[in-house]
This record gives C-alpha cells, structure tokens and sequence, in this order.
C-alpha cells in the first residue's frame, strides 16, 4: 500500500509511521541501524577516520530498508517523507529504549498484530 503524500505534519505522521513499523522484526532491524549509525559517527570522530561518516547514511539505510522489504513488504516511508522519517525513526528507537514504545504503538496499532 503506498504511503499518503498529504500528511500536513509530523504529529500526523507519526501514526502512519508505526503502522509502516508493525512487525517487531522489522524495528529491531531499526534499532540495529541506528545503533550502527551512532557506532560509525562515534568511531569516525574517536579515530579521525571521516570517510566512516559515509558510510554512517548507506549502512542505516540498508538495514532499515531491509526490514522493509523483508519484514514489513512495504515501501520505506524514507522515500516519501525523508525528514520526517529520520526524526520518526530515532523518536521510535528513543522510545523503545526508554521502555516507553508500548503505549504508542498499543493506541496506533489498535490491535493489528506483531508479526
């Protein structure tokens, strides 16, 4: 199913987002690439080695497309809305590592499943 292109903000967004992230597998797939983003940015500036930094966007993307594609079978939100995303994608990974994810996705998924 192809993602809306008149959503008027994030606050709005956000809902869509966690229903385009409603496979466990496929966050966990999220929270790696963020983890692995944060790993390259902090190894690049610890090792003054900056070409990691390119490598930081290509390895995020990758693993969270994956999820997608493998998991989820959907179209990353990314390529409709991309800001919204990369701030959607570390809400959901701060929220989950808070422990605080839960009730989001309780209320925005009503019921659907966690496959």
């Amino acid at each position: 199913m192809a993602l809306a292109r008149d959503i008027p903000n994030f606050e709005a967004f956000w809902p869509v987002y966690l229903r385009e992230h409603r496979c466990v597998r496929c966050r966990l797939v999220h929270y790696l690439a963020a983890l692995t983003v944060v790993a390259l940015i902090t190894t690049s500036a610890c090792a003054e080695c900056w070409w990691l930094l390119c490598a930081a966007p290509l390895a995020a993307y990758g693993l969270a497309w994956f999820g997608h594609f493998v998991f989820e079978k959907n179209r990353p939100a990314t390529w409709v809305y991309p800001l919204w995303s990369l701030r959607a994608e570390w809400r959901m990974c701060g929220l989950a590592l808070t422990g605080r994810l839960k009730p989001h996705l309780d209320r925005h998924l009503r019921g659907e499943g966690d496959g």
